[in-house]
């Protein structure tokens, strides 16, 4: 079932997109409601998942993680099973920032964040070159990173 969001619902999805630091009583002044409507609302969002959890964003750049690498990966047998099996290997590794079961082409895009090349060998080894299932892979390495988002676009959420 899909949720209907109001106006208020989006401007605090919004706000709490850009900080969700910010305590109820500045959260509440931001969107124009009241302080027990806002916190209302925001336990409503989490308790129905739209709100799935809050995290600190990190500077890769600044921790030593500089190398992101975009890889395709095809498997040689594609089946339900094979394909959780191999999500089940790639969830295990915290260098794997997203795994997408894609189609058509490859079967699945991983964005990775590694130090540096010796640590992506050391990856690809893991998870690509010792996995029999594994029949082709084609990594990408970003140069510059022009545009990064976490924040999920509201402007087509139904509106009640």
């Amino acid at each position: 079932m899909k949720l209907e969001l109001d106006e208020l619902d989006r401007r605090i999805l919004h706000a709490l997109q850009r900080d969700a630091s910010q305590t109820n009583q500045q959260l509440a002044a931001a969107v124009h409601a009241s302080p027990p409507t806002c916190l209302r609302r925001v336990r409503r969002l989490v308790e129905e998942g739209v709100i799935a959890r809050q995290v600190a964003l990190l500077d890769p750049e600044r921790l030593s993680a500089a190398l992101t690498a975009i890889v395709e990966i095809t498997l040689d047998r594609q089946g339900d099973e094979e394909q959780q099996a191999f999500e089940e290997i790639v969830a295990q590794e915290a260098a794997v920032q997203q795994c997408y079961r894609v189609s058509p082409g490859p079967d699945f895009v991983l964005v990775v964040l590694v130090a540096d090349m010796p640590a992506y060998h050391g990856l690809a080894h893991r998870l690509f070159a010792s996995q029999k299932n594994v029949r082709n892979v084609r990594s990408y390495f970003s140069i510059r990173r022009s545009k990064f988002e976490t924040a999920v676009p509201l402007e087509s959420v139904h509106m009640p």
